[in-house]
C-alpha cells in the first residue's frame, strides 16, 4: 500500500486539516475461487468453524483494492483518502468470484 497516502473511513483525519478536496476515488478487487478452496471451504462449512482459506482470501482482495485506492489518490494529487466505504460482493455463477470495491474522497491535508 501506498505508505504516502493516509487511508481513513472517517470524514476527517485527527490532528490534521483538509487544504484540498481531490474528487472521489475508487479501488476494485475481483478473486475467483478455486474449485479446491470451494471443496474444502464446504466441508468446513458443514463440520464447523472458520474458513482460514477463504479469510485469506478476503483479506488479499481487500489490501488490493486499498492499494488500488491509495494509488490513484496519489495520481489525483492527494496525501490522503476520507470517508472510505468498503463493499464486498459475489460475482458470477453461485458466487464463484469475490469482489472488494472501495470508495473515498481524496484530499491533500496539513
Amino acid at each position: 500500500m501506498s505508505a504516502s497516502v493516509v487511508l481513513s473511513t472517517t470524514p476527517g483525519i485527527e490532528g490534521k486539516r483538509v487544504t484540498r478536496y481531490c474528487g472521489i476515488v475508487t479501488g476494485e478487487a475481483i478473486l475467483g475461487a478455486n474449485i479446491f478452496k470451494d471443496l474444502f471451504a464446504g466441508i468446513r462449512d458443514i463440520v464447523g468453524g472458520r474458513s482460514a482459506t477463504y479469510e485469506r482470501e478476503l483479506r488479499r482482495a481487500r489490501d488490493l483494492a486499498l492499494d488500488e485506492l491509495a494509488q490513484n489518490a496519489a495520481a489525483a494529487g492527494a496525501n490522503a483518502v476520507v470517508g472510505i466505504d468498503l463493499d464486498y460482493e459475489t460475482v458470477g455463477g453461485q458466487g464463484s468470484m469475490l469482489m472488494v470495491s472501495v470508495s473515498g474522497t481524496a484530499v491533500v491535508i496539513e
